[in-house]
């Protein structure tokens, strides 16, 4: 088969390199891609969201199946652009990822057929909005309806801080149209967790989960990024919590998107909350997640080839999706000055340097002068991934690696998957 995978982050980077591993695979092409991509597939210089040139391109490749990683050109209708021409492609439709592009969507969806969620009230005026705040206990938690790069979301632990966030969103226009509807919803407490299941809109087979950390710097301190790493398994996740997440919410959530006629069929990313045993939904995603991926598809056994094809065809009951136990850790190399402004165009050292049972996957890489010289080229720059038996044993090949690696600025977080 020949495959295009749209994308250039380090989940593209991972996805790219599992489907490398397949036999069924002749030829594979990332669009745009990165330095890391370039090492395993052809980069095409096409923005991911640039839908009609993918598809020329795709079809001047001969392209058999087409893979999306990122958000926005899901919201677009990328994957209905594709299936209109006749080319096999894994992703939620545009109606679909509305579960993901549209928050208000996505809770009325939940509050409608029960799936479990903190309360939440959508506003579009600012009035209103203020009122309602002013009446509430914090911490109070405000979101954008819309895709707004991990920068939609607020938690604000004082009322005036709440309204800050609703000022900045709703009259300052800090979001664009993204802010043009607001969620305020009820703070809940608890582990955060990243679940995963594929699904062909009838049946939903779990993946595995992970945690990631979004703040910047240790400790949870700092602004929120897109993911400085992450880790999997969750050292929460019982098989009896996962029973109870597949029969509460990620089975009830692909057939109530059935019902509203947007059937579902991709990779489901459930943002969970849970507490003790209590498990909620913060938020859906309708692709792989970044920096999860980077930990999940090293633990997958089974061909994920197979697995796309079997959810592009509906035939997904007819797949066994096995995963390993070991554990896999993964640490994110950022930017100086990231997730704020930074500078670009560093040479990237160390890469040669790292064990061989260890991945480094890229994300903003470009190719230098050299077809081997690797600058930087984006705020996460890359993520190094180790596997174990142990979630301490991967966590400490993990760090290892990632100190032989160096560029001007370069900084992590140390705390990935340290438990005390």
């Amino acid at each position: 088969m020949r495959i295009l995978v749209v994308g250039s982050g380090a989940r593209e980077h991972t996805i790219v390199w599992k489907l490398s591993q397949s036999p069924k695979v002749k030829a594979l092409y990332t669009a745009p891609g990165n330095a890391g991509t370039a090492r395993i597939a052809e980069n095409l210089d096409i923005a991911a969201n640039d839908i009609k040139s993918l598809a020329k391109a795709a079809q001047q490749k001969n392209i058999d199946l087409v893979v999306v990683g990122p958000e926005v050109p899901l919201a677009e209708g990328i994957v209905d652009h594709f299936e209109s021409i006749g080319i096999p492609i894994f992703g939620a439709s545009k109606l679909a990822a509305e579960i993901e592009s549209s928050k208000v969507f996505s809770k009325s969806l939940m509050q409608k057929y029960n799936i479990p969620c903190a309360k939440s009230i959508s506003f579009s005026d600012f009035s209103a909005a203020k009122e309602y705040v002013q009446k509430q206990k914090p911490p109070v938690v405000i979101k954008a309806d819309g895709l707004a790069a991990g920068k939609g979301v607020v938690v604000a632990a004082t009322i005036d801080e709440a309204i800050a966030a609703l000022t900045d969103f709703m009259q300052g226009k800090k979001l664009g149209v993204a802010a043009n509807q607001v969620l305020v919803e009820d703070f809940m407490k608890g582990r955060e967790m990243s679940f995963f299941a594929f699904s062909d809109g009838t049946t939903v087979l779990p993946l595995v989960s992970a945690c990631d950390y979004k703040r910047v710097n240790d400790g949870d301190r700092g602004p929120n990024t897109g993911g400085m790493g992450s880790y999997s398994p969750p050292v929460f996740n019982t098989p009896a919590l996962q029973k109870k997440i597949m029969e509460t919410i990620m089975l009830p959530t692909i057939q109530a998107m059935a019902k509203e006629g947007r059937q579902y069929r991709s990779i489901l990313y459930g943002g969970l909350m849970v507490d003790k045993d209590n498990v909620r939904v913060v938020e859906f995603n309708a692709r792989f997640g970044d920096p999860e991926t980077q930990v999940i598809l090293p633990r997958l056994k089974t061909d994920l080839v197979d697995i796309i094809l079997a959810v592009v065809k509906g035939k997904l009951s007819q797949t066994k999706i096995e995963t390993t136990e070991d554990a896999c850790v993964g640490v994110v190399l950022a930017s100086g000055g990231y997730p704020d402004s930074y500078k670009t165009g560093f040479p990237i050292s160390g890469l040669l340097d790292v064990d061989k049972d260890v991945m480094v996957f890229h994300a903003g890489t470009k190719v230098g002068a050299t077809p081997w010289e690797v600058l930087t080229n984006g705020g996460r720059v890359l993520t190094v991934v180790a596997m174990g038996k142990s979630l301490a044993e991967a966590r400490a090949k993990a760090y290892d690696n990632a100190s032989r690696i160096t560029f001007e600025g370069c900084h992590y977080r140390k705390d990935i998957a340290l438990f005390k």
